[in-house]
């Protein structure tokens, strides 16, 4: 049985059987996506065939009608069109499908289909059809949406925890040096109390001390960011092993989104509640609505439409864009 996928107006396949149930279960083909193979009158959504379950076991097929005239435009790349088999002559790979880079056709006799991206490799002995780096990270306790492992709460709390000692040893210096001059007064109301507070005891503090402090603060901020601009991740994260990602694409964010919401906009939100106590509260507002998320979205995800996920090298590499 030769069976044909659709998606968003783009077409790919074919495919047999056991490699739908394979991505089927991989999470790669959606319920939602459109199916056709021999027997059936028209395109049908992949859910309504398998009855929602994650796994297509055809007996006798009689499906209602479906308007197909969804796929009827299909996108054909010229390059997919020349070898393609597929219902009307309109197919593309399933890297091309799902926007993934594709890799070079290997027209050796002996290639054999990887039944997982429906890309083609040499055959091995006693090779695993599960080879995917989420299959290696994942564990029975874990979330998995897509082709990503979503990280543990604890893993994120861990992560914000070693953010924050960070930014604490950063001020050190200048917290001892505080706190031999007497620490902060607790009666102070006012912005204007605290400027000719922070004024007075810049004149009380070694410039030495002052210059390590600063040296320490500003060092962590760039090197935060850095790690963040190319990674994704701050120094906690990066420690833990997670990773921000896009909710869409699964890849790094854009710029905006990652650097721009989720970095100085979250910034600002937290420092006017950094002194005290209440910095907690919107905190932990985040990570209980993240625990009660399939997804484990909190707050900071829903503003910046980003996920945290286990981290993994392909999450790094830019997506192609399809002409």
């Amino acid at each position: 049985m030769q069976i044909f996928l659709a998606r968003n107006n783009v077409q790919a396949g074919p495919y047999t059987l056991d490699q739908l149930n394979i991505m089927l279960t991989s999470g790669e083909v959606l319920l939602d996506d459109l199916i056709w193979h021999d027997g059936l009158d028209q395109w049908q959504r992949v859910g309504n065939l398998t009855n929602n379950q994650r796994a297509y076991r055809p007996a006798n097929i009689s499906s209602p009608e479906v308007n197909d005239s969804i796929i009827n435009n299909v996108t054909v790349f010229p390059e997919d069109a020349e070898t393609s088999s597929a219902k009307d002559g309109k197919s593309v790979s399933l890297d091309r499908l799902y926007g993934k880079p594709e890799r070079p056709k290997d027209n050796a006799k002996n290639a054999k289909v990887d039944m997982t991206s429906n890309r083609h490799h040499t055959p091995h002995n006693n090779v695993s059809l599960d080879k995917t780096a989420i299959n290696k990270k994942s564990t029975a306790k874990d979330k998995v949406v897509g082709n990503v492992v979503l990280a543990p709460i604890m893993s994120r709390v861990l992560a914000t925890a070693l953010d924050w000692l960070l930014l604490i040893m950063a001020f050190l210096p200048l917290m001892l040096a505080m706190r031999e001059l007497g620490g902060m007064p607790a009666d102070l109301q006012n912005m204007d109390e605290l400027i000719k507070y922070s004024l007075s005891l810049s004149e009380s503090i070694p410039n030495a001390t002052q210059l390590m402090s600063n040296a320490m603060v500003f060092g962590l901020i760039a090197l935060q960011l850095l790690f963040i601009i190319l990674r994704g991740q701050s120094l906690g994260k990066l420690i833990t092993g997670i990773r921000i990602v896009d909710q869409t694409t699964h890849r790094l964010p854009s710029f905006i989104r990652l650097v721009g919401i989720r970095t100085f906009l979250l910034a600002l939100i937290y420092i006017p509640f950094s002194t005290t106590f209440l910095v907690f509260i919107p905190l932990a507002l985040h990570y209980y609505m993240a625990s009660k998320s399939p997804q484990n979205i909190g707050w900071h995800d829903k503003l910046a439409k980003t996920l945290v996920v286990k981290a993994d090298s392909s999450q790094l590499v830019k997506q192609p864009k399809v002409k």
